[in-house]
């Protein structure tokens, strides 16, 4: 059936739906009508439903011929319906003469069958030409066409994708081809580039960008890209031309010859320039006038670009450089370089489907193929378009054939293409470009470096031009991590991942395209005649046999072997001997094997094997002997890696060795390794990690290695002291350890910024910790500490969970900086935040102001599962996060004040669930600090577009306070009225929200949400009309405490969300309802509730708070109010609801006058008494200051 709308008027639209009625009108069509609607699109669809002959309508024609795109959804019986053959004639005649854009979907039938008139098809044929119809040819030949045009093929059935996820596609492209209308009738077959062609064009309109670089490695398509730019704009240009492959040109022709062409061309005239400069100021001057947009193919030399004499032509020209070397085009003079991406997997499947299938999706029972192929083509166009192309109409069989052979050889036609870059390279580019293929694709970049510049002179630079030339790039660590499933190398984290300060000094990964890695490869194997001629090895299959048979000679300059895949092996001692100039050794198993392991190499009789001198990267997973040869000299060594290993010592005797070119040690969990030996010489040295060595006892000193900068001896559960270290050291981490105490040394480490003695054996910590002021890390977790230790004023973080610490007086001069407090689980009785000056610094007491004293740094405050903490006395108002959950003991909790400054909190949580012996004081003074963070965020905030911190606070309870919650109701719903605005100033309702809920069955807040339904209803006074406003809150959900709990009874929930404060409106009355639940996922990640919690008790606050003003930020009102009377009927002035309400109450005008006059009055005496008070406050501030200065 057709597609249109019943009107007859001709109508401008972009998608025509071609359909057959009957086979897609109740689902698939209309399921894609309806995404192409939301999408914005105006779609021609056909509200009739019944065959209307065999000619089309001038309603339909006309509105073919003026939609952009059509859509012909090509079903079963299809071709049975006369009109919708007529459309589909009508349909690619407007694509021949008219370039309009057509897209068949082939749903639930062949491609195959509509381009050769087949299957149900054929009959539908035979039955019109039965009838002696006239246009049966035409339409025979319109419908072939159709099925010869790329498009969507959906199978259907069990194993092809939902039909959801084709719309997706499908309207996803249309919006593309339909942005991009004017270039994508001439480039069908171009996928994914619409956003780099947008930058390039963005390029082009800036005045002061003449010269454009496209950039990047071969086949990515940068030719394509600059080829569509071109044919969008050159009509704005008085001239125009494409050089292409102008490399290969001048080669064959000369490079006279080639700009004598290219000025001709130009200039519609016949140039000869003999000179290397053109200097004939008469064609000069003839190019100065000419605005020209030029593209220039394939540069190599830099110089070229001055010699075609680009830099004459007029204002306005523009000259598009195409190379694969960065350089070049720096050197040739382009203003901007834009980097060619490589296309995303989508677009990847789209392209490699054009080529494989004919269609713009994979088969269903290919689907999983074309991935890997897609995969292995990182987006490379050429790689996709050549592998699609060769796999077009094979047998799945042949399909699985080519992926096997591509994991072993590449593919050569994409090789061949890739080769002439490395081709071009000097000697010292090769040589490191083969090295990282087979060893350092996937490591860091500074590591490769060091091993690299040990073997050639100038690595640093090389490999600088290797990324230049797109043959290798840098990534960032944390990109990596989301590709590390390819980057076998990084197979497991730990030393890397647990050395912190690794990260900060090393946060670039070389990268390389795998089919640039195939290449490399693939040169190696064609110059070598066998394994033991081949220079550098990584086959398993190889390895295995050059050491099982010690096939070993001068040839091999480095081994890789993937260990999982070979069968147990035992060494010969000398089979390394007769390998001469082995510089690289890496023997790993993949991290898929976890610790599911077994050492593949092992000792053949022998306790050790013999190294060449010449090694400078020694990496040996699971290393099977007790210590390296004493015969090996590592005097050339860069990296020594031996993580799992068995030696018990790095090497026999204390005689010093010449480690002068070492920079990195990896020891970890080298479990019977107990002494390290001297390393005098390893002044260069960078990293040494001995994680999880358990019985390392001694550690030589090391203040002498001035380029250390990890150090890690994280579990080494029998060293009894800190080593002596360089004084630069930042970070320690010498968690597990046997150590005692902190000891007077640790003064030397005056730049260490953070030290991790979690589970070590810590009782006592020196007072010169006070001398580190550049500490601002402590944590001393698990240790049995009994006493707070001194900190020094710079510490920021301190964690002294599961310790025996009974008791804690924190003062203001004694922990000035301190933000985040840890003491979870520990023997803590009593906190308090003391306000005095008094202490061990022996500081005099003096009368100092208490906004002074508030601990404005400490912002995180955890103290739960302390089952003996009984108080939390005096503690700051600000606190952004304060866990107290499950300490059943806690009977007081108070703070200094309820007011001061809030800060700029992400989120606030105060946690008090399971303290069942919490006193009702300390219930007040919990709701008091909740009600001053909710009204300080409210009047702080509101009016202003920027994001409001929520807030959730928790604690056992079965009452709502009526002083905080004048609005309360049982169960979960409530209404109540809006005081009216007599003052009718811009203002806001903040909502804050209390609850009374059952959460036994909650097993933890990172699977609960707390949801608010609430209307607001306007009042009919103000515009004669009223009407009402819907929201939805959710109030909560996960974020503050993810770990898992009981929770106990009844508990009582303060809640403010930032979408719970709306401008007012003129609104009257408010209505709420609210919903607690609990929740999972299941495989598909749908959310799936698993508990309805019952709502007791609900209670609302209303703030009504006066709008910011831009110029000044003040609140437009009354002067602000303090915040600790957040009341009602407390408030004076920001709030408003307490005098609007009593102004309300006055029954004649006389009391109104009388009422408005006592306020004017009150508010001028609080302004008053104000002052004065901050007058004194200054003074007093004044006078401490002098004081202390």
């Amino acid at each position: 059936m057709a597609s249109s709308s019943s009107s007859s008027r001709q109508t401008k639209h972009q998608v025509f739906l071609s359909f057959r009625g009957e086979d897609t009108r109740l689902n698939f069509t209309s399921h894609l009508l309806k995404a192409l609607k939301d999408t914005g699109l105006n779609v021609f669809f056909d509200e009739e439903t019944l065959e209307r002959g065999e000619q089309i309508s001038p309603a339909l024609s006309n509105a073919i011929m003026a939609s952009n795109l059509s859509i012909i959804i090509l079903s079963k019986d299809y071709a049975s319906s006369k009109s919708c053959l007529a459309e589909i004639s009508c349909i690619m005649y407007c694509k021949l003469t008219r370039r309009k854009i057509v897209l068949p979907i082939f749903y639930h039938v062949d491609p195959s069958d509509v381009r050769n008139l087949g299957g149900s098809f054929k009959t539908s044929f035979n039955d019109h030409e039965s009838k002696s119809l006239d246009q049966v040819q035409r339409w025979k030949e319109a419908f072939a066409d159709v099925g010869k045009l790329k498009g969507w093929h959906i199978e259907g059935g069990k194993f092809d994708r939902p039909e959801t996820k084709y719309i997706n596609d499908i309207v996803e492209y249309v919006a593309k081809k339909l942005m991009n209308n004017k270039s994508s009738t001439a480039f069908e077959e171009l996928v994914g580039i619409d956003y780099q062609k947008k930058t390039i064009l963005k390029l082009i309109n800036q005045n002061d960008c003449r010269v454009i670089g496209l950039w990047g490695m071969a086949g990515i398509g940068k030719t394509t890209l600059a080829n569509v730019v071109y044919h969008e704009i050159s009509s704005k240009f008085k001239s125009c031309w494409f050089l292409q492959n102008v490399g290969e040109k001048i080669r064959k022709q000369g490079m006279e010859s080639l700009r004598n062409n290219f000025l001709s061309k130009i200039l519609n005239q016949e140039i000869d320039v003999l000179t290397p400069s053109i200097g004939s100021a008469f064609i000069r001057e003839r190019l100065n006038n000419k605005k020209v947009i030029v593209v220039v193919d394939d540069v190599d030399d830099p110089d070229l670009i001055d010699y075609l004499g680009v830099k004459h032509f007029g204002d306005g020209s523009k000259i598009i450089l195409i190379s694969r070397d960065r350089q070049v085009l720096k050197n040739g003079g382009a203003e901007k370089i834009h980097k060619v991406n490589e296309l995303n997997e989508k677009s990847s499947l789209q392209l490699f489907s054009t080529f494989a299938f004919k269609q713009l999706n994979p088969t269903a029972n290919f689907r999983d193929l074309s991935n890997q192929f897609v995969r292995y083509a990182q987006g490379n166009p050429l790689a996709l378009k050549v592998l699609g192309s060769k796999l077009y109409t094979k047998s799945r069989k042949e399909w699985e054939s080519e992926v096997d052979r591509l994991k072993e050889y590449g593919q050569p036609k994409i090789s061949q293409i890739l080769k002439s870059s490395f081709d071009e390279l000097d000697e010292l580019e090769k040589n490191l470009f083969l090295d990282i293929a087979c060893f350092f694709k996937g490591k860091y970049k500074k590591e490769v470096e060091d091993i690299l510049c040990s073997l050639y002179n100038g690595a640093v630079c090389g490999i600088s031009n290797l990324v230049d030339k797109c043959l290798l790039d840098t990534i960032h660590f944390q990109d990596m991590l989301e590709e590390d499933l390819r980057l076998q190398d990084l197979r497991r984290p730990r030393s890397a991942s647990t050395c912190q300060s690794a990260f900060a000094g090393r946060p670039l990964i070389i990268s390389m395209h795998d089919i640039l890695e195939e290449m490399g490869k693939d040169i190696i194997r064609q110059e070598a005649t066998g394994i033991g001629n081949c220079s550098r090895l990584w086959s398993p299959n190889n390895v295995h046999q050059m050491l099982r048979y010690n096939k070993g000679n001068e040839a091999i300059k480095g081994i890789k072997l993937d260990m999982s895949q070979i069968d147990n092996l035992k060494l010969s001692p000398t089979v390394f001997e007769n390998m001469l100039n082995l510089r690289f050794i890496h023997f790993y198993l993949p991290r898929k094997f976890g610790e599911c392991w077994n050492k593949k190499l092992l000792a053949d009789q022998v306790d050790i094997v013999s190294l060449p001198d010449e090694l400078r990267y020694l990496c040996w997973e699971y290393y099977p002997f007790k210590s390296l040869s004493s015969s090996f000299n590592p005097k050339n060594l860069v990296v020594l890696k031996l993580p799992h290993g068995d030696m018990e010592q790095l090497w026999n005797g204390n005689n010093p060795q010449d480690l002068v070119s070492l920079k990195e040690i990896d020891l970890f969990d080298c479990k019977n390794l107990r002494k390290i030996p001297s390393l005098l010489g390893a002044i260069n040295l960078k990293s040494l990690c001995c994680m999880g060595c358990e019985s390392l006892v001694e550690l030589p000193c090391l203040t002498h290695l001035a380029s250390l900068e990890s150090f890690d001896l994280d579990g080494c559960h029998n060293l009894k002291k800190i080593p002596e270290i360089p004084s630069h050291f930042h970070y320690l981490d010498l968690e597990g350890t046997r150590i005692e105490e902190v000891p007077d040394s640790i003064e030397h480490l005056i730049w260490l910024r953070r030290l991790r003695l979690r589970n070590s054996r810590v009782k006592n910590v020196s007072n010169n910790i006070l001398k580190l002021e550049s500490l601002y890390d402590l944590e001393l977790s698990h240790c049995p500490i009994t006493k707070f230790p001194e900190i020094p004023k710079s510490l920021c973080s301190l964690n002294l969970s599961k310790t025996q610490i009974e008791q804690v007086s924190l003062s203001f001069d004694y922990v000035g900086n301190l933000a985040d407090l840890d003491m979870s689980g520990s023997s803590i009785q009593k906190l308090q935040c003391n306000i005095s000056l008094s202490g061990s610094r022996k500081i005099p007491t003096i009368d100092v102001p208490s906004s002074i004293l508030w601990f404005e740094s400490l912002r995180n405050l955890t103290m739960n599962h302390c089952k003996s903490l009984k108080l939390l006395l005096d503690l700051p108002p600000h606190l952004w996060r304060l866990d107290a959950r499950d300490c059943p003991s806690l009977e007081k909790v108070s703070f200094i004040q309820q007011h001061g400054f809030l800060g700029d909190p992400y989120k606030l949580c105060m946690m008090f669930f399971n303290c069942i012996n919490l006193n009702q004081d300390s219930i007040d003074s919990i709701e008091a600090n909740a009600m001053f963070k909710i009204g300080s965020i409210a009047e702080t905030w509101a009016g202003q577009n920027i994001f409001l911190p929520s807030l959730v606070c928790c604690f056992p309870g079965t009452e709502i306070s009526a002083n905080k919650f004048e609005s309360q109701n049982v169960y979960s719903s409530l209404t109540l009225k809006i005081a009216p605005n007599v003052c009718g100033k811009r203002r806001f309702l903040a909502f804050a929200i209390c609850l009374v809920a059952d959460l036994t069955h909650c097993s933890g807040f990172g699977k609960l949400e707390l949801t608010c339904e609430y209307q607001l209803t306007v009042s009919s006074c103000s515009d004669g009309v009223g009407g009402y406003e819907k929201f939805k809150s959710v109030l909560y959900d996960r974020g503050s405490l993810e770990s898992e709990w009981n929770c106990m009874g009844d508990h009582v929930l303060i809640l403010f969300q930032e979408d719970m404060v709306k401008e007012d409106k003129n609104y009257e009355e408010a209505t709420f309802e609210f919903y607690i639940r609990s929740y999972s996922y299941n495989e598909e990640g749908e959310k799936i509730c698993l508990h309805d919690f019952k709502v007791k008790k609900c209670g609302v606050h209303v703030f009504y708070v006066g709008a910011k003003s831009c110029a000044d930020g003040n609140v437009e009102s009354s002067e602000n109010s303090n915040l600790n009377e957040m009341s009602n009927d407390e408030s004076d002035g920001s709030f408003y609801s307490a005098e609007e309400a009593f102004f309300e109450e006055a029954n004649s005008d006389t009391q109104k006058r009388l009422y408005l006059l006592c306020f004017v009055i009150l508010n001028f005496m609080t302004v008053i008494c104000r002052f004065h008070k901050t007058c004194k406050k200054v003074k007093r501030d004044t006078d401490s200051i002098l004081y202390w200065n």
